[in-house]
C-alpha cells in the first residue's frame, strides 16, 4: 500500500499499518507494548483494562480503567465483543495494543443505541494486566481423586496454585463468600494427594498458604470460630508462622476470648516486633479489654448495691 489517500478517516489511515489478525481485516491489531510469556488460552479467565472509543471523539464511550481493581472475566461467558475476545487470545501478560473492530467484530448493523450508531467500527485500547487458566484446573478438579493421582505431583501443585490465585482474584474485589470456594477447592486437592516422604514439604508449604488465605477470608465473613480452626490447621505445619498466630489472634478477639488472643498476639509479636498490624492489634486487645473488665466491675457494682427498694422482689 502506498501513502495515505486524501480524505480518509483516521481510523482509515490507522488500519493501514495494522495487523489482520481476523483473516478478513474484521479485527486489526496494533502493539503498543509487547507482552511476556504464553498466549491466551481459549477458556482464560482475564484480567484486563480497556476503553473503547468512536472515530472522532475524545472520551472513550466505554472504559473499565476508573475501577481500582477490575472485575476478572471469562471469556467465552463474560465477554461480548466477538473482536475484543479475538484480540485477547492474540495478547500475552503485560502486553498494551490498540485494536479496530469492524461491526461484524462489534456491535453490528444495529449498533447500540444511542451510543453507538448502526454499522461502526470501535477503536480499543487493551491491557492484558495477567489471565488464568481455568480450564485446565476445571477438568482436573472434576477427576476422581484415583483419576488425579495418575499424574505427577507438579500438575496437582499448579492446578491448586490456580485455584489460590482465583481465590485472591475473587478476595481482591471483596467476594468474600466466591474467595473461599476456589480456596476450599485448593484444600480439597491437595489433602486428596498423598506425596512421597521426600516431596510432602511441597505439599505442606502449598497447604500452609490456602489454610492462612481461609482464615482470613472467614474473618471477613465475620465467622471467627472458623477462621481460628483454619488458623491452627496453618500452626500445625508451622508453629512459629507470625501470620497464623496474628490471625488466630484477631479471631480470638472478635470471639472476646481475650486471654487467648493475647497468647496468640503475643507470640505473634516476638516473630515480628515491627510489624505495625500485630502492635495495633494488641493496642486494640487492651482497649476492648479494658471496656470489658469496666463492663464487668459496673455490674458487680449493681448486682451488689444495697437494694433500698423493697418492691423489687415483686410477686409473680
Amino acid at each position: 500500500m502506498g501513502g495515505s489517500a486524501p480524505g480518509q478517516s483516521p481510523y482509515q489511515r490507522l488500519s493501514q499499518r495494522m495487523l489482520d489478525i481476523s483473516g478478513d481485516r474484521g479485527v486489526l491489531k496494533d502493539v503498543i507494548r509487547e507482552g511476556a510469556g504464553e498466549l491466551v488460552t481459549p477458556d482464560a479467565s482475564v484480567l484486563v483494562k480497556y476503553s473503547g472509543y468512536l472515530e472522532h471523539m475524545d472520551k472513550p464511550f466505554d472504559s473499565n480503567c476508573f475501577r481500582k481493581t477490575p472485575r476478572l472475566m471469562k471469556l467465552g461467558e463474560d465477554i461480548t465483543l466477538w473482536g475484543m475476545e479475538l484480540g485477547l487470545l492474540s495478547m500475552r501478560r503485560g502486553e498494551l495494543a490498540r485494536f479496530l473492530f469492524k461491526p461484524t467484530y462489534a456491535y453490528g448493523t444495529l449498533g447500540c443505541p444511542p451510543l453507538i450508531p448502526p454499522n461502526t467500527t470501535v477503536l480499543f485500547e487493551i491491557e492484558l494486566l495477567d489471565f488464568l487458566d481455568s480450564a485446565e484446573s476445571d477438568k482436573f478438579c472434576a477427576l476422581s481423586a484415583e483419576q488425579q493421582d495418575q499424574f505427577p505431583l507438579q500438575k496437582v501443585l499448579k492446578v491448586a496454585a490456580t485455584e489460590r490465585e482465583f481465590g485472591n482474584y475473587l478476595f481482591r474485589q471483596n467476594r468474600f463468600y466466591d474467595a473461599k470456594v476456589r480456596y476450599k477447592r485448593a484444600l480439597l486437592l491437595l489433602h486428596r494427594r498423598s506425596a512421597p516422604p521426600e516431596e510432602q514439604h511441597l505439599v505442606e508449604a502449598a497447604k500452609l498458604l490456602v489454610l492462612l488465605n481461609l482464615s482470613f477470608t472467614y474473618l471477613k465473613l465475620e465467622r471467627p470460630t472458623t477462621a481460628l480452626r483454619y488458623g491452627e490447621q496453618a500452626l500445625v505445619i508451622d508453629q512459629k508462622n507470625a501470620k497464623a498466630l496474628f490471625r488466630c489472634g484477631q479471631a480470638c478477639l472478635l470471639m472476646t476470648e481475650y486471654q487467648k488472643a493475647r497468647d496468640f498476639l503475643v507470640q505473634a509479636q516476638k516473630a515480628q516486633p515491627f510489624n505495625h498490624d500485630i502492635n495495633n492489634e494488641l493496642k486494640k486487645l487492651a482497649s476492648c479489654y479494658k471496656d470489658y473488665t469496666d463492663k464487668e466491675k459496673e455490674m458487680c457494682h449493681r448486682m451488689f448495691a444495697p437494694c433500698d427498694d423493697d418492691s423489687a422482689v415483686g410477686e409473680n
